[in-house]
Protein backbone atom coordinates (compact mmCIF):
# COMPACT_ATOMS: atom_id res chain seq x y z
CA UNK A 1 0.00 0.00 0.00
CA UNK A 2 1.83 3.41 -0.79
CA UNK A 3 1.86 5.76 2.34
CA UNK A 4 -0.32 8.89 2.86
CA UNK A 5 2.83 11.45 2.70
CA UNK A 6 0.46 14.55 3.86
CA UNK A 7 3.94 16.27 3.15
CA UNK A 8 2.81 19.82 3.14
CA UNK A 9 4.66 20.85 -0.25
CA UNK A 10 3.66 22.46 -3.16
CA UNK A 11 2.59 20.05 -6.16
CA UNK A 12 5.57 21.40 -8.36
CA UNK A 13 7.88 19.60 -5.12
CA UNK A 14 5.73 16.88 -4.99
CA UNK A 15 6.87 15.54 -7.91
CA UNK A 16 10.40 15.79 -7.01
CA UNK A 17 10.35 13.70 -3.75
CA UNK A 18 12.48 10.19 -3.63
CA UNK A 19 11.36 7.98 -0.90
CA UNK A 20 14.53 7.66 0.92
CA UNK A 21 13.46 4.78 3.00
CA UNK A 22 12.75 2.83 -0.40
CA UNK A 23 15.59 3.98 -2.29
CA UNK A 24 19.20 1.71 -1.98
CA UNK A 25 22.18 2.36 0.64
CA UNK A 26 23.81 4.29 -2.19
CA UNK A 27 21.49 7.76 -2.34
CA UNK A 28 20.21 7.48 -5.48
CA UNK A 29 18.49 10.53 -6.53
CA UNK A 30 16.97 8.54 -9.76
CA UNK A 31 14.91 5.96 -7.90
CA UNK A 32 16.26 2.77 -8.66
CA UNK A 33 14.22 -0.33 -10.73
CA UNK A 34 14.06 -3.26 -8.69
CA UNK A 35 13.47 -5.33 -11.58
CA UNK A 36 12.96 -8.85 -9.94
CA UNK A 37 10.09 -11.13 -9.87
CA UNK A 38 10.06 -12.58 -6.20
CA UNK A 39 11.77 -11.75 -2.97
CA UNK A 40 14.08 -13.75 -0.48
CA UNK A 41 13.01 -14.24 2.95
CA UNK A 42 15.52 -14.13 5.76
CA UNK A 43 13.61 -17.02 7.32
CA UNK A 44 10.57 -18.43 8.49
CA UNK A 45 8.55 -14.84 9.13
CA UNK A 46 11.28 -13.07 7.94
CA UNK A 47 9.63 -11.10 5.03
CA UNK A 48 10.71 -7.96 3.51
CA UNK A 49 7.42 -6.38 2.93
CA UNK A 50 8.02 -7.72 -0.76
CA UNK A 51 7.69 -11.12 -1.57
CA UNK A 52 6.22 -11.18 -4.96
CA UNK A 53 5.93 -8.38 -7.73
CA UNK A 54 2.51 -8.96 -8.92
CA UNK A 55 1.70 -8.17 -5.03
CA UNK A 56 4.14 -5.19 -4.85
CA UNK A 57 7.67 -4.23 -5.65
CA UNK A 58 9.77 -0.86 -4.51
CA UNK A 59 9.92 0.46 -7.69
CA UNK A 60 5.84 0.58 -7.90
CA UNK A 61 5.58 1.38 -4.70
CA UNK A 62 7.69 4.10 -4.69
CA UNK A 63 4.97 5.50 -7.45
CA UNK A 64 2.21 4.88 -6.16
CA UNK A 65 3.09 6.31 -3.21
CA UNK A 66 4.05 9.68 -5.29
CA UNK A 67 0.35 9.63 -7.56
CA UNK A 68 -1.64 9.52 -4.22
CA UNK A 69 0.46 12.46 -2.40
CA UNK A 70 -0.49 14.20 -5.65
CA UNK A 71 -4.05 13.24 -5.79
CA UNK A 72 -3.94 13.62 -2.41
CA UNK A 73 -5.68 10.43 -1.55
CA UNK A 74 -4.73 7.50 1.16
CA UNK A 75 -3.17 5.21 -1.41
CA UNK A 76 -2.76 4.78 -5.31
CA UNK A 77 -2.47 1.52 -7.64
CA UNK A 78 -0.39 1.48 -10.54
CA UNK A 79 -1.74 -0.65 -13.68
CA UNK A 80 -0.42 -2.11 -16.72
CA UNK A 81 -2.62 0.40 -18.50
CA UNK A 82 -5.47 2.79 -18.27
CA UNK A 83 -7.91 -0.09 -19.07
CA UNK A 84 -6.92 -1.90 -16.62
CA UNK A 85 -7.18 0.02 -13.72
CA UNK A 86 -10.99 1.34 -15.02
CA UNK A 87 -11.28 -2.78 -15.17
CA UNK A 88 -10.65 -3.31 -11.59
CA UNK A 89 -12.34 -0.73 -10.55
CA UNK A 90 -15.56 -2.11 -12.10
CA UNK A 91 -14.68 -5.55 -9.96
CA UNK A 92 -15.94 -3.52 -7.01
CA UNK A 93 -19.53 -4.16 -8.42
CA UNK A 94 -21.87 -7.18 -8.56
CA UNK A 95 -24.07 -8.94 -11.09
CA UNK A 96 -27.47 -6.38 -10.81
CA UNK A 97 -25.60 -3.32 -10.47
CA UNK A 98 -26.44 0.04 -11.97
CA UNK A 99 -24.02 2.46 -12.67
CA UNK A 100 -24.56 5.90 -14.07
CA UNK A 101 -22.13 7.35 -16.84
CA UNK A 102 -21.37 10.38 -18.85
CA UNK A 103 -22.32 10.09 -22.52
CA UNK A 104 -19.12 11.77 -23.59
CA UNK A 105 -16.34 9.28 -22.28
CA UNK A 106 -13.13 7.84 -23.87
CA UNK A 107 -14.41 4.97 -26.27
CA UNK A 108 -12.09 2.66 -24.95
CA UNK A 109 -14.40 2.66 -21.63
CA UNK A 110 -17.52 2.61 -22.90
CA UNK A 111 -16.46 -0.70 -25.41
CA UNK A 112 -15.61 -2.03 -21.95
CA UNK A 113 -18.72 -1.70 -20.11
CA UNK A 114 -20.58 -2.41 -23.35
CA UNK A 115 -18.64 -5.64 -23.92
CA UNK A 116 -17.60 -7.09 -20.96
CA UNK A 117 -18.97 -5.23 -17.92
CA UNK A 118 -22.29 -5.74 -18.98
CA UNK A 119 -21.55 -9.47 -19.91
CA UNK A 120 -21.19 -9.83 -16.72
CA UNK A 121 -24.61 -8.43 -15.38
CA UNK A 122 -23.71 -4.68 -14.58
CA UNK A 123 -26.09 -2.39 -15.81
CA UNK A 124 -25.52 0.99 -17.27
CA UNK A 125 -27.01 4.75 -17.93
CA UNK A 126 -26.11 6.74 -19.92
CA UNK A 127 -26.83 10.47 -19.10
CA UNK A 128 -24.84 14.29 -19.90
CA UNK A 129 -23.88 14.86 -16.36
CA UNK A 130 -22.75 18.49 -17.39
CA UNK A 131 -26.13 19.33 -18.19
CA UNK A 132 -28.74 16.76 -16.64
CA UNK A 133 -30.04 16.09 -13.20
CA UNK A 134 -27.85 13.26 -11.87
CA UNK A 135 -31.08 12.23 -9.51
CA UNK A 136 -33.44 11.76 -12.44
CA UNK A 137 -31.53 8.46 -13.00
CA UNK A 138 -31.01 7.27 -9.90
CA UNK A 139 -32.59 4.04 -9.31
CA UNK A 140 -32.80 1.22 -6.07
CA UNK A 141 -29.82 -0.83 -7.63
CA UNK A 142 -27.40 2.12 -8.33
CA UNK A 143 -23.83 2.01 -6.68
CA UNK A 144 -22.19 4.63 -8.58
CA UNK A 145 -21.76 7.81 -11.24
CA UNK A 146 -18.64 7.58 -13.10
CA UNK A 147 -17.48 10.66 -15.67
CA UNK A 148 -14.41 12.76 -17.19
CA UNK A 149 -14.27 15.90 -16.43
CA UNK A 150 -13.09 17.59 -18.93
CA UNK A 151 -14.83 14.99 -21.66
CA UNK A 152 -12.83 13.13 -24.23
CA UNK A 153 -12.80 14.12 -26.98
CA UNK A 154 -16.12 17.00 -26.40
CA UNK A 155 -14.77 18.84 -23.64
CA UNK A 156 -17.49 19.16 -21.44
CA UNK A 157 -17.05 20.14 -17.74
CA UNK A 158 -19.23 19.03 -14.97
CA UNK A 159 -19.01 20.48 -11.80
CA UNK A 160 -17.69 17.46 -9.21
CA UNK A 161 -18.30 19.25 -5.83
CA UNK A 162 -22.44 19.67 -6.83
CA UNK A 163 -22.21 16.38 -8.37
CA UNK A 164 -20.54 14.72 -5.36
CA UNK A 165 -23.24 16.35 -2.58
CA UNK A 166 -25.85 14.54 -5.11
CA UNK A 167 -24.19 11.61 -5.52
CA UNK A 168 -23.38 10.91 -1.80
CA UNK A 169 -26.96 12.11 -0.34
CA UNK A 170 -28.25 8.40 -2.59
CA UNK A 171 -25.15 6.63 -0.59
CA UNK A 172 -23.57 5.69 -4.31
CA UNK A 173 -19.95 6.65 -5.15
CA UNK A 174 -18.04 8.79 -7.48
CA UNK A 175 -15.37 7.57 -9.81
CA UNK A 176 -13.81 10.64 -11.66
CA UNK A 177 -11.21 10.11 -14.61
CA UNK A 178 -9.13 12.90 -14.18
CA UNK A 179 -6.71 11.97 -17.17
CA UNK A 180 -7.19 15.59 -19.21
CA UNK A 181 -6.04 17.50 -16.65
CA UNK A 182 -3.59 15.55 -14.27
CA UNK A 183 -3.28 15.87 -10.84
CA UNK A 184 -1.36 18.86 -11.20
CA UNK A 185 -4.46 20.63 -12.68
CA UNK A 186 -7.34 19.04 -10.76
CA UNK A 187 -7.50 16.96 -7.33
CA UNK A 188 -11.39 15.39 -7.63
CA UNK A 189 -10.85 13.74 -4.16
CA UNK A 190 -10.55 16.98 -2.80
CA UNK A 191 -14.12 18.15 -4.47
CA UNK A 192 -15.65 14.94 -3.22
CA UNK A 193 -14.75 12.25 -5.78
CA UNK A 194 -14.72 8.87 -3.96
CA UNK A 195 -12.17 7.37 -6.61
CA UNK A 196 -9.94 8.78 -8.98
CA UNK A 197 -8.49 7.12 -12.27
CA UNK A 198 -5.87 7.78 -14.46
CA UNK A 199 -3.78 6.67 -17.59
CA UNK A 200 -0.53 6.80 -17.07
CA UNK A 201 0.30 6.96 -20.58
CA UNK A 202 -0.64 10.06 -20.87
CA UNK A 203 0.21 13.57 -18.97
CA UNK A 204 1.32 11.72 -15.95
CA UNK A 205 4.16 9.66 -18.18
CA UNK A 206 4.58 12.40 -20.60
CA UNK A 207 6.84 10.85 -22.85
CA UNK A 208 5.13 8.46 -25.08
CA UNK A 209 7.43 5.59 -24.13
CA UNK A 210 5.04 3.32 -21.83
CA UNK A 211 1.72 2.58 -20.69
CA UNK A 212 -0.12 2.64 -17.39
CA UNK A 213 -3.03 3.12 -15.00
CA UNK A 214 -3.73 4.79 -11.79
CA UNK A 215 -6.71 4.85 -8.87
CA UNK A 216 -6.35 6.69 -6.26
CA UNK A 217 -8.64 6.45 -3.54
CA UNK A 218 -9.39 8.09 0.21
CA UNK A 219 -11.72 5.65 1.87
CA UNK A 220 -10.04 2.59 3.24
CA UNK A 221 -12.70 -0.06 2.58
CA UNK A 222 -12.47 0.66 -0.78
CA UNK A 223 -8.72 0.60 -1.03
CA UNK A 224 -8.67 -2.63 0.86
CA UNK A 225 -10.94 -4.04 -1.98
CA UNK A 226 -9.02 -3.15 -4.90
CA UNK A 227 -5.85 -4.57 -3.43
CA UNK A 228 -7.64 -7.91 -2.98
CA UNK A 229 -9.09 -7.47 -6.32
CA UNK A 230 -5.64 -5.88 -7.86
CA UNK A 231 -3.48 -8.59 -6.42
CA UNK A 232 -5.60 -11.83 -7.83
CA UNK A 233 -6.41 -10.61 -11.23
CA UNK A 234 -2.24 -9.45 -11.33
CA UNK A 235 -2.87 -6.37 -13.61
CA UNK A 236 -0.16 -4.54 -11.66
CA UNK A 237 2.73 -2.01 -13.68
CA UNK A 238 6.02 -3.55 -14.63
CA UNK A 239 8.97 -1.93 -12.13
CA UNK A 240 10.51 -0.65 -15.09
CA UNK A 241 7.50 1.13 -16.74
CA UNK A 242 7.07 2.49 -12.84
CA UNK A 243 10.14 4.10 -13.37
CA UNK A 244 9.69 5.27 -16.65
CA UNK A 245 6.25 7.20 -15.23
CA UNK A 246 8.35 8.37 -11.77
CA UNK A 247 10.80 10.02 -14.72
CA UNK A 248 8.05 11.68 -16.16
CA UNK A 249 6.54 13.22 -12.96
CA UNK A 250 9.43 14.88 -12.18
CA UNK A 251 8.71 17.46 -15.17
CA UNK A 252 5.13 17.04 -14.99
CA UNK A 253 4.65 20.84 -13.91
CA UNK A 254 6.86 22.28 -16.29
CA UNK A 255 5.53 20.20 -19.28
CA UNK A 256 1.86 20.93 -18.37
CA UNK A 257 2.16 24.37 -17.96
CA UNK A 258 4.26 25.36 -21.31
CA UNK A 259 1.35 22.81 -22.90
CA UNK A 260 -1.23 24.74 -21.65
CA UNK A 261 0.26 27.87 -22.45
CA UNK A 262 0.36 26.71 -26.40
CA UNK A 263 -3.01 25.14 -25.79
CA UNK A 264 -4.60 28.68 -25.22
CA UNK A 265 -2.55 30.22 -27.76
CA UNK A 266 -3.76 27.97 -30.45
CA UNK A 267 -7.46 27.64 -29.40
CA UNK A 268 -7.20 31.36 -30.06
CA UNK A 269 -5.35 31.36 -33.19
CA UNK A 270 -7.74 28.44 -34.69
CA UNK A 271 -10.66 30.40 -33.27
CA UNK A 272 -9.97 32.75 -36.34
CA UNK A 273 -9.07 30.58 -39.07
CA UNK A 274 -11.03 30.15 -42.17
CA UNK A 275 -12.77 26.79 -42.45
CA UNK A 276 -12.81 26.21 -38.55
CA UNK A 277 -16.84 25.96 -37.64
CA UNK A 278 -15.95 25.70 -33.61
CA UNK A 279 -13.20 25.43 -30.93
CA UNK A 280 -13.83 23.54 -27.90
CA UNK A 281 -11.59 24.41 -25.46
CA UNK A 282 -12.42 25.01 -21.27
CA UNK A 283 -9.72 27.89 -21.57
CA UNK A 284 -11.88 30.24 -23.71
CA UNK A 285 -14.36 32.20 -21.48
CA UNK A 286 -17.09 31.41 -24.29
CA UNK A 287 -17.14 28.20 -23.09
CA UNK A 288 -20.22 26.70 -20.57
CA UNK A 289 -17.92 25.26 -18.53
CA UNK A 290 -15.22 27.88 -17.98
CA UNK A 291 -16.59 29.16 -14.76
CA UNK A 292 -16.98 26.45 -13.24
CA UNK A 293 -13.44 24.90 -14.39
CA UNK A 294 -12.16 28.27 -12.44
CA UNK A 295 -13.49 27.33 -9.50
CA UNK A 296 -12.36 23.84 -9.40
CA UNK A 297 -8.99 23.72 -10.91
CA UNK A 298 -5.75 24.83 -11.16
CA UNK A 299 -5.64 25.42 -14.77
CA UNK A 300 -7.42 23.97 -18.23
CA UNK A 301 -5.47 21.87 -19.31
CA UNK A 302 -3.78 21.16 -22.92
CA UNK A 303 -6.24 19.41 -24.45
CA UNK A 304 -8.81 20.95 -27.36
CA UNK A 305 -11.29 19.97 -29.91
CA UNK A 306 -11.59 21.77 -33.21
CA UNK A 307 -14.25 21.27 -36.09
CA UNK A 308 -14.09 22.14 -39.11
CA UNK A 309 -16.04 22.72 -42.45
CA UNK A 310 -15.91 19.38 -44.04
CA UNK A 311 -15.11 15.65 -44.10
CA UNK A 312 -12.57 16.49 -46.98
CA UNK A 313 -11.11 19.35 -45.04
CA UNK A 314 -10.54 17.21 -42.32
CA UNK A 315 -8.74 14.57 -43.95
CA UNK A 316 -6.27 17.10 -45.72
CA UNK A 317 -5.09 18.16 -42.53
CA UNK A 318 -4.89 14.61 -41.14
CA UNK A 319 -2.32 13.72 -44.47
CA UNK A 320 -0.55 16.78 -44.51
CA UNK A 321 0.79 17.51 -40.89
CA UNK A 322 4.23 16.93 -40.25
CA UNK A 323 5.62 18.50 -37.12
CA UNK A 324 2.59 17.73 -35.67
CA UNK A 325 1.91 14.16 -35.44
CA UNK A 326 -1.11 12.28 -36.63
CA UNK A 327 -1.77 9.50 -33.78
CA UNK A 328 -4.17 8.17 -31.10
CA UNK A 329 -2.83 9.05 -27.45
CA UNK A 330 -2.46 12.46 -25.69
CA UNK A 331 -0.21 14.17 -23.12
CA UNK A 332 3.24 14.14 -24.18
CA UNK A 333 5.80 16.76 -25.15
CA UNK A 334 4.49 16.64 -28.95
CA UNK A 335 1.47 17.81 -30.16
CA UNK A 336 -0.66 15.05 -31.68
CA UNK A 337 -3.88 15.28 -33.77
CA UNK A 338 -6.47 12.29 -33.51
CA UNK A 339 -9.42 11.78 -35.45
CA UNK A 340 -11.70 10.55 -32.93
CA UNK A 341 -14.96 9.29 -35.36
CA UNK A 342 -12.32 5.97 -36.74
CA UNK A 343 -10.02 6.28 -33.82
CA UNK A 344 -10.60 6.84 -30.15
CA UNK A 345 -14.22 6.57 -30.82
CA UNK A 346 -14.18 4.33 -33.52
CA UNK A 347 -16.30 1.49 -31.56
CA UNK A 348 -18.88 3.76 -30.17
CA UNK A 349 -22.31 3.48 -31.36
CA UNK A 350 -23.50 5.78 -34.20
CA UNK A 351 -26.48 6.95 -32.03
CA UNK A 352 -24.51 8.48 -29.21
CA UNK A 353 -21.87 9.50 -31.15
CA UNK A 354 -24.24 11.81 -33.71
CA UNK A 355 -25.68 13.13 -29.98
CA UNK A 356 -22.70 14.01 -28.79
CA UNK A 357 -21.34 15.83 -31.96
CA UNK A 358 -18.82 13.76 -33.04
CA UNK A 359 -18.93 13.72 -36.64
CA UNK A 360 -16.39 13.20 -39.31
CA UNK A 361 -15.23 17.07 -39.23
CA UNK A 362 -13.97 16.93 -35.59
CA UNK A 363 -10.21 16.57 -34.42
CA UNK A 364 -9.07 16.43 -31.51
CA UNK A 365 -5.74 17.83 -30.53
CA UNK A 366 -3.49 17.08 -27.56
CA UNK A 367 -1.15 20.23 -27.45
CA UNK A 368 2.67 19.85 -27.09
CA UNK A 369 5.79 21.92 -25.52
CA UNK A 370 7.22 22.83 -29.14
CA UNK A 371 7.95 26.83 -30.14
CA UNK A 372 3.84 27.92 -30.51
CA UNK A 373 4.53 29.87 -33.50
CA UNK A 374 6.36 26.41 -35.35
CA UNK A 375 2.33 25.17 -34.50
CA UNK A 376 0.93 28.16 -35.62
CA UNK A 377 3.21 27.74 -39.05
CA UNK A 378 2.33 24.12 -39.39
CA UNK A 379 -1.41 24.94 -39.49
CA UNK A 380 -1.04 27.51 -42.03
CA UNK A 381 0.59 25.26 -44.62
CA UNK A 382 -1.32 22.29 -44.21
CA UNK A 383 -4.80 24.87 -43.86
CA UNK A 384 -3.52 25.88 -47.08
CA UNK A 385 -2.52 22.70 -48.58
CA UNK A 386 -6.38 21.59 -47.61
CA UNK A 387 -7.90 24.67 -49.03
CA UNK A 388 -6.61 24.45 -52.26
Amino acid sequence: MGKERSSGYSIDTKCQIVDKDLADRWGAVSFPIYQSATFAHHGLGGSTGYDYTRMQNPTRQQLESVVADLENGIDALAYSSGMAAVANVMELFKPGDHIIVDEDLYGGSIRLFEEINKKNGLEFTVANLSRENVLDYIRDNTKAVYLETPTNPMMNVTDIEKLSKQVHQKGLILIVDNTFLSPYFQNPLDLGADIVIHSGTKFLGGHHDTIGGFVVVKDEKIDERLRLIYKTVGAGLSPFDSWLILRGIRTLSVRLERAQENAIKLAEYLKNKEHVTRVIYPGLPDHPGYEIMKKQARGFGAMLTFEVDSAEFAKQILDNVELIYFAESLGGTETLITYPITQTHAEVPKSLLDKNGITDRVLRLSVGIEGIEDLKAEFDRVFEIAAR
